[in-house]
């Protein structure tokens, strides 16, 4: 033992220039080294591919990496051989490659030249490879990111099902070592039944990663606030996740045009510019990097220091994996994640037309999520709640939000009491979904056909209290141990031993009280709606720029809105523009009305700011990436073409409502539009006059107003709307 001992240590000295294993590495190698079946569960930056990359090393023959992603191969790939091994030491064989470039790599393998080849599962099954794989001496076979074989697990892959199967055909008796670093006690069953590997070694270190900080916020003007907290930590890298392709591009965009050295990374890119992508992370000549789930699985980046969630994840363990690439060093990792409702209504949508069963899973895994977001209670608890393991939130030192925040708390002993006696009543066949709604006294048919509604003590009795507080009390009854969750059973609760005690012998115990997230999603805020940035709306100084358009109205013989609408005016009361380039940034205030209007009132505003001391909001200065500027450019080229509205508005698949609406937006931020061509065709002279002469002397644009006083009979809203376009065209801009 003490020459293996002495060997394992040496050939880490010599291969790796490492003196000491981290955690149970050392334990793990030499079980592999045994010939025996291991199971790997360790969290992100703990090290599991020295798990199997020391062995493989050490061992006759070759090593199969099975991994899911191409460029998790590439990157190992690259390291193993810059650790001082020849090229042939380590391969991968995927569909990246060329036919001579898989030749190159079977010859070195049969060579025995090759210790280590990296097999993506689709390349694994293919009977070819199979049949090249049996005339090899195979040491063993690692399949990483092992939580790909359970329905369960956050990034289910059908290939993985099939991986015990092609080893049984590759050769007798090869051992097997599964690594994941996300596994919930259920995903962990799986991978075991399916690998079959049931009498494997089981090897699970502690998943609190605890110089991690967790956050989750609403989602208010997201965009603004991901530039806000990239540029405070300027110089460090960081991740930004998105759920979809088209707002990773949007970010990516925005995060370059306010200085950011940042690139977009995902699925749609052509496969060189990925790579490309990643190696520029790599070599810190890219800062930031935005982009789907696809990217950062296994890449060997320690000094990652901020992990952005622009979106809901899908999962928990998709979560704990992404936020997992933050200080893998042991240095700070900052984990922000923003939350939405309409985010979880879009992932349910996304749901909708997948098989029952596949259904009711994802509905389980996303309400996970939900009470995570929006539950009070210590981050770091839940997190590891979830994946099976105890933690005293005391142990968080304040690296969470909730631990931060302070709290408020509420006598749950009467509550707890209530809704586990009503468990034990009606028994272990229902989720907490049907109890908070039981105890409210709403009548769903569920509760209907049980007949939970004749339960006098229970039904209705929890109504004054209010949803907020049962889903609190639930919460926390499961992350306590009073009850516990039956996942295969679709979220059922169980009362557990400790709740059963509790129910015989209640005691005083306190919970705290969920915070509500009030989210809205950014697209509102950026229709026009009030934007977050600066706090509340100063109202005096609203009524102070009010009074600078009345009188510049006066000045120039027009209304005041033609000048600045009130949203515009409201915006600059929360955002303070001080110079044209700042006043460019609120919503309905273009180039043109910047430049024609502006001056009087950034010079009010700066004034203001100085003479009331107001520390002006930090996020003023960060420019927008238009997101529909290639339709409004469409827009204008075509009417300058003097092209009929119907057929622009036909050519982009959109309705001639939403161009008009479009060609409203283009106008009121000062862009000058000739429409007199389609105007002419579609409303006589007189009425373009009568509704003209209307807005000279109107308080306010309202169509409906303008509708009102030229009489419903006359006009239609249409002509009113294109009137009202080519006023505000002729005499603002």
């Amino acid at each position: 033992m003490i020459e293996t001992k002495k060997s394992l240590f040496d050939n880490l000295q010599n291969f790796f220039g490492f003196d000491n294993f981290k955690g149970e590495q050392e334990a793990i190698i030499t079980n592999i080294l045994a010939g025996n079946d291991t199971f790997v569960i360790m969290p992100t930056g703990g090290g599991k591919s020295m798990c199997y990359q020391l062995p493989a090393l050490m061992s006759e023959g070759t090593a199969i990496v099975i991994s899911p992603l191409i460029a998790l191969m590439k990157n190992q790939v690259d390291q193993l051989r810059a650790f001082g091994g020849s090229d042939s030491i380590a391969h991968f064989m995927n569909s990246s490659l060329t036919k001579a470039d898989i030749l190159r790599v079977k010859d070195d393998v049969l060579a025995g030249k090759t210790k280590l080849l990296y097999v993506a599962p689709e390349s694994l099954t293919k009977q070819e490879n199979i049949d090249f794989l049996r005339l090899n001496n195979v040491s063993f076979v690692a399949v990483d990111e092992a939580h790909c074989i359970s329905e369960w697990g956050h990034d289910f892959r059908p290939e993985y099902r099939k991986i015990r199967q092609v080893i049984s055909n590759i050769g007798d008796d090869i051992p097997i070592i599964a690594l994941t670093a996300t596994a919930t006690p259920k995903v962990q069953q799986d991978i075991q039944k399916n690998l079959q590997m049931n009498n494997a070694t089981i090897y699970k270190s502690s998943f609190n990663r605890s110089n991690l900080f967790y956050e989750v916020r609403a989602k208010r003007n997201v965009i603004k606030e991901i530039v806000k907290f990239v540029k405070q930590n300027t110089g460090k890298s960081g991740i930004v996740y998105c759920l979809s392709r088209k707002k990773v591009e949007e970010v990516a965009e925005v995060l370059t045009l306010n200085g950011v050295k940042a690139l977009p990374y995902h699925a749609g890119l052509d496969p060189k510019v990925r790579a490309d992508t990643q190696d520029k992370f790599l070599m810190e000549d890219v800062d930031v990097i935005v982009a789907t789930i696809a990217f950062g699985m296994g890449i060997d980046k320690p000094d990652v220091r901020y992990v952005i969630h622009h979106d809901v994840p899908k999962s928990m363990e998709g979560y704990y994996q992404e936020t997992g690439r933050a200080g893998r060093d042991g240095g700070e990792g900052v984990c922000v994640a923003f939350y939405s409702e309409k985010d979880i209504d879009k992932l349910q949508k996304f749901m909708k037309d997948k098989p029952v069963s596949e259904r009711e899973i994802g509905t389980q895994i996303l309400k996970e999520v939900i009470d995570y977001a929006e539950s009070s209670v210590c981050r770091r608890k839940q997190l590891l709640h979830y994946f099976g393991e105890n933690f005293n939130e005391a142990g968080c030192n304040n690296m969470c939000d909730n631990c931060c925040a302070h709290h408020e708390h509420f006598d749950a002993e009467v509550h707890l009491h209530k809704a586990l006696s009503l468990i034990k009543l009606i028994g272990d066949k229902f989720d907490d979904h049907h109890i908070i709604s039981l105890l409210l006294g709403e009548e769903t048919a569920q509760i209907k056909n049980y007949e939970h509604d004749l339960l006098e003590d229970y039904f209705g009795t929890g109504k004054e209290d209010g949803k907020n507080l049962w889903n609190s009390v639930l919460r926390q009854a499961l992350l306590n141990n009073f009850l516990s969750k039956d996942i295969d059973q679709y979220g059922l609760l169980r009362l557990t031993k400790t709740g059963e005690s509790f129910i015989e012998n209640p005691y005083s115990i306190r919970f705290v009280l969920n915070r509500p997230m009030e989210a809205t999603d950014e697209d509102e805020s950026e229709d026009g709606g009030p934007k977050q940035g600066g706090g509340a709306l100063d109202t005096e100084l609203l009524q102070m720029l009010k009074d600078l358009r009345k009188k510049l109205a006066k000045q120039k013989g027009l209304p005041p809105f033609v000048i600045f609408q009130d949203p515009s005016l409201e915006e600059m009361c929360t955002h303070y523009p001080i110079t044209n380039d700042e006043l460019k940034q609120i919503s309905g205030v273009g180039a043109g009305k910047a430049l024609k209007f502006g001056k009087p009132f950034t010079d009010l505003i700066q004034k203001y700011v100085e003479d009331n001391e107001i520390d002006r909001p930090v996020d003023m200065v960060i420019k927008s990436a238009a997101n529909k500027s290639a339709l409004k450019v469409f827009i204008i080229q075509n009417i300058d073409r003097h092209l009929d509205l119907q057929d622009i508005a036909a050519s982009k698949g959109i309705t001639y409502e939403e161009i008009l609406k479009e060609i409203d937006t283009i106008v009121n931020s000062g862009t000058k539009l000739n429409l007199n061509y389609y105007i002419d065709e579609v409303i006589d002279e007189d009425k373009q006059e009568e509704v003209f002469d209307y807005f000279r002397t109107a308080e306010v644009d309202s169509i409906d107003d303008a509708l009102a006083e030229l009489g419903n009979d006359e006009y239609t809203r249409e002509e009113v709307q294109l009137m009202r376009i080519k006023f505000l065209s002729e005499m603002g801009n």
